[in-house]
């Protein structure tokens, strides 16, 4: 059925927060475009003048999709080569959603996106549409097809199981940024013993690169072994230049709302290292090098002004 203008407009004006929503769910930008272009398309081969209430039909609409994507999204990631990160998304993008609130900057940090990975796909989706986009239980459970009161159910255990692991407390974003340059600059100058100050005692590092880009294939922790680490990732060597082209730029910037390093290379993003900072020091390091994740990143970075790289690297 062909959409009238006012039919199209009116999904265009919900596409940023169908996006958003889709990207805390399946954490991955590039799927949650998809998950909105089928949305769609199923708005467009719907019987509309039965649809009382447009925006909670693509919410629907979209939010099953984003579910039977979960589903099979796990099956593959079984597979996976390596740990699987979501998709860093840079400031300024709409895929992020409403940033107002601390609840709604906390649901779309590395850190949380990862830990949604170990809930089950309900309680992914009653978190995100309550905590992100303050939607009712009973407007979760209509989307959901299940009982107000069960949707309570499930979003209690979804916000005990995300506040168990994530105990600690934030800092300030101009404090943070500091920390990721000092950070930054004793990686590349080799300073272990600042490294060690600066992260914390049972500090985590984790790395994708999808089986394309060399990279840990499993996470690992301590603050000697991640520091070690850290110098030898940032030791230059030639193997290094010849893998990229060169010698990468490296800029301190916003990334899913907390700071980050990105790594650039002929205006071309190839590596996100996504820091936990904390009261204590860098609590967790998600880097992100899987060059299918960085895609949208690229584009992004290539539209903005970011100003002077922090250094090069290698």
């Amino acid at each position: 059925m062909r959409l009238s203008p006012d039919e199209v407009e009116l999904f265009e004006h919900s596409r940023a927060r169908l996006e958003a929503i889709a990207y805390r769910l399946l954490g991955s930008a590039s799927d949650a475009e998809d998950a909105v272009q089928d949305t769609f398309l199923r708005w467009q081969a719907a019987d509309r003048e039965r649809v009382e209430t447009p925006q909670a039909w693509l919410t629907k609409v979209l939010t099953n999709l984003c579910l039977n994507q979960l589903t099979s999204a796990r099956a593959r990631r079984e597979t996976y080569v390596g740990t699987w990160l979501p998709e860093p998304v840079l400031a300024g993008d709409r895929m992020l959603g409403p940033l107002d609130t601390a609840e709604q900057r906390e649901s779309v940090s590395m850190a949380v996106l990862t830990l949604l990975e170990r809930l089950s796909a309900n309680e992914r989706v009653v978190y995100v549409l309550r905590e992100a986009f303050g939607y009712s239980h009973g407007e979760i459970g209509e989307i959901l097809g299940l009982s107000e009161s069960n949707c309570q159910q499930i979003y209690r255990r979804a916000k005990q199981h995300v506040a168990a692991e994530r105990a600690r407390a934030e800092v300030d974003q101009a404090t943070a940024r500091k920390i990721v340059a000092e950070f930054l600059t004793a990686a590349q100058h080799g300073e272990i013993q600042r490294l060690v100050e600066l992260l914390t005692d049972d500090v985590t590092s984790t790395g994708d690169g999808g089986g394309k880009i060399p990279a840990r294939t499993t996470p690992f922790s301590g603050a000697l072994a991640v520091a070690k680490f850290l110098r030898g990732l940032f030791k230059p060597a030639d193997v290094k230049r010849d893998l990229v082209g060169g010698s990468p730029a490296l800029y301190v910037a916003v990334v899913n709302g907390s700071p980050a390093a990105v790594v650039v290379m002929d205006d071309r993003v190839i590596g996100v290292m996504s820091l936990e900072v904390t009261p204590e020091g860098v609590a967790a390091i998600h880097t992100q090098v899987n060059p299918d994740k960085l895609v949208r990143a690229t584009r992004q970075w290539s539209a903005a002004d970011h100003g002077e790289p922090l250094m090069h690297v290698w």
